[in-house]
């Protein structure tokens, strides 16, 4: 297993040629198309060639009301996706069709045409809503709206603040000719109606107006307010009918939605092609790209290029191309769910080395130690098993489930070396039943052979720290770098034999060997007074990180003993009242919290143990994904 070798792309082909190109190109999904940033800021590129054209923006767009319509579905029509998505199988040239395409786009087209109709009822109803709040406190009032007075009289609607006492401003009005009727009140408000003469009308709003009085204007309004609130709530009542007709039309397209789901994967295609298209360098006449490819599929890619009368060339990528070049990594069924671990972390630079191999049995074999339950390792692989074979997920998902079932093989084992099935669960169930005692075979238990645990999982600890020195080791003899291979690996591996002779007492000698090249190491490679420090430094800091990093395996046997305790506390809390159904209630729920726990605590601390003490160790990171022009689905699997 290794990284996957690239070869540097330059293609050329005639303009006309590009459209078919893309889409063969995107068919094979295996050739990379580079950014022309570079040649763009020379000044000779710059005069003959430009970036081409492309639709990607109206892609997009489609591709948001393509989202926009499944979403509705799921609203309106019930539709639902679970957990995980149902792929269904179609051919590529039903992917590839136009008539598919065009047929889904018109649906798309109708479900946000009527989401733009429920949308624009939705406005109008908060409008008759506004209007009929608006009206509300003023039904009481039996007088036409519109109505301002009579010859000799004004009427005035206006509103005080709901502190205010109209019983004393009325008292107030009494020197004017006029007369104040409250209409309603609330908290916030009171409602009246002004009636004065009309030659009394600035005198009386002048006495008002301290009081917070504020003239209503009803615009455009006719009848009463009950009048007007009633033929608002005809008007909201059709609203609301249209409405239901429209999420009723939508929900009627719910058999659409494997179709729509289609629409939606071939637009990401088609949006992935406008992208590439757009990192094409042309004059016109000609377009122009860049780019890598698997040198596994050169001869796919030739045959392609040929075929298309391109004219183009492939190398290895020089010493100065190294940081851009893309990373794939190439694995087996063994080692290729650890590329969850690695991209999460980082892909490694293109020319180290793929450190799933080297991590994948030991971070395997460490979640299986801390997890160390027979029961949680066979719910472990049925999940992982179901999941991966009704659903056939991709990308991190898929991942995540092939480690769910070989770490559940894992727990699995080391469950039954300590014999434990969920706990102590089994012996519990038959003392209840039977009174008998009964305990699964075990060759060490977490609770009684806790030290025993503890200095294996730092042997263990030990072996993948010495593992990672030795691919340091390797990496630095082919770069040439004899003299740091020697002093820096060779000189720990002395000391750490050394350490364990000692102890055994056979001869000191070897650690005595080991500390003179500690002393030689930065005497041979520093530079003046960086010599003497350089000694103080290196002891210091190989030991205080080669033996601190061996005690952090310690959390191998912490998560072990954690994860078996609280599962014998749950089963005995279960087994105090005597009976089988409580025990089995309160058993249950508390393996069921302690594996979820657990599921996720052992990731975590695994993936510590990896990328800091192992990774340390031999691991440049820094790698760019390897991301070709490919049909990448979310909703189906292409058959070809």
């Amino acid at each position: 297993m290794a990284i996957v070798k690239m070869k540097k792309l330059r293609v050329m082909a005639m303009a006309a040629q590009r459209d078919a190109l893309l889409r063969e190109l995107l068919r094979l999904g295996c050739v990379e198309i580079s950014e022309p940033a570079g040649k763009l800021s020379d000044p000779a590129w710059a005069a003959l060639l430009r970036r081409d054209a492309s639709q990607l923006a109206q892609t997009k767009n489609e591709q948001g009301e393509a989202g926009a319509a499944l979403a509705a579905l799921k609203r309106y029509g019930g539709t639902k996706d679970g957990l995980f998505i149902q792929r269904r199988a179609v051919s590529e040239t039903e992917f590839l069709s136009d008539e598919t395409l065009e047929s889904s786009r018109a649906v798309s087209g109708k479900i946000n045409g009527y989401l733009q109709e429920i949308s624009r009822l939705q406005g109008e109803e908060n409008r008759l809503l506004s209007r009929k709040a608006g009206l509300e406190p003023w039904v009481p009032l039996d007088m036409p709206l519109e109505l301002g007075g009579t010859e000799h009289a004004v009427f005035r609607l206006g509103v005080f603040p709901g502190a205010a006492d109209t019983a004393a401003i009325r008292a107030e009005l009494a020197d004017a000719a006029a007369e104040l009727y409250e209409i309603s009140a609330d908290k916030q408000q009171r409602c009246c109606l002004l009636a004065a003469h009309r030659a009394e009308e600035e005198k009386a709003l002048e006495i008002l107006r301290p009081h917070g009085f504020s003239v209503t204007v009803f615009q455009g309004v006719t009848g009463t307010a009950a009048q007007n609130v009633q033929a608002l709530d005809g008007a909201l009542a059709e609203n609301r009918k249209q409405r239901q007709e429209a999420e009723a039309a939508i929900a009627a397209l719910a058999p659409e939605r494997d179709r729509l789901r289609l629409y939606a994967d071939r637009l990401s295609a088609e949006a992935a092609e406008d992208l590439n298209t757009e990192r094409l360098l042309t004059d016109g006449t000609i377009v122009f790209f860049e780019g890598w490819a698997p040198a596994e599929n050169l001869a796919e890619v030739q045959a392609l290029l040929d075929a298309k009368g391109c004219a183009w060339e492939a190398e290895d990528p020089a010493e100065e191309d190294i940081p851009d070049v893309p990373v794939r990594l190439k694995n087996n069924w063994f080692t290729k769910p650890l590329n969850m671990v690695t991209e999460m972390y980082s892909l490694p630079a293109y020319n180290n080395v793929d450190p799933n191999p080297l991590m994948a049995p030991f971070f395997i074999l460490f979640y299986g130690i801390m997890m160390a339950d027979m029961g949680y390792g066979i719910l472990m692989f049925l999940a992982g098993t179901i999941v991966s074979k009704k659903y056939r997920p991709k990308g991190t998902m898929g991942h995540m489930m092939g480690l769910l079932q070989l770490c559940g093989v894992s727990t699995f084992f080391w469950g039954a070396l300590t014999g434990g099935f969920f706990g102590d669960f089994l012996t519990q169930v038959v003392k209840l039943t039977t009174g008998g005692d009964f305990a699964l075979p075990a060759l060490f238990t977490p609770l009684n052979d806790t030290l025993m645990i503890l200095v294996g999982a730092m042997a263990l600890g030990m072996v993948q720290i010495v593992t990672g020195m030795a691919v340091s080791f390797i990496r630095k003899l082919k770069a040439g770098q004899v003299l740091d291979a020697v002093f820096e690996e060779v000189t720990w591996w002395i000391v750490f034999i050394g350490i364990g002779l000692m102890a055994a007492g056979v001869t000191n000698l070897v650690l005595y060997a080991g500390l003179a090249l500690i002393v030689i190491g930065p005497l041979v490679t520093g530079q003046g007074f960086g010599k003497i420090m350089g000694i103080f430094g290196s002891l210091y800091n190989h030991v205080t990180g080669y033996f601190g990093d061996i005690l952090s395996y310690a959390r191998l046997m912490a998560l072990m003993l954690a994860g078996s305790v609280i599962a014998q506390v749950f089963n005995t809390l279960g087994a105090i009242p005597g009976n089988i159904l409580i025990f089995l209630v309160i058993s249950l729920a508390g393996n069921a919290l302690n594996f979820a726990l657990n599921l996720l605590g052992c990731y975590v601390h695994d993936l510590r143990l990896q990328c800091l003490e192992y990774f340390g160790k031999f691991y440049e990171d820094g790698g760019k994904p390897f991301r070709p022009l490919a049909m990448e689905t979310k909703y189906v699997d292409i058959t070809k």
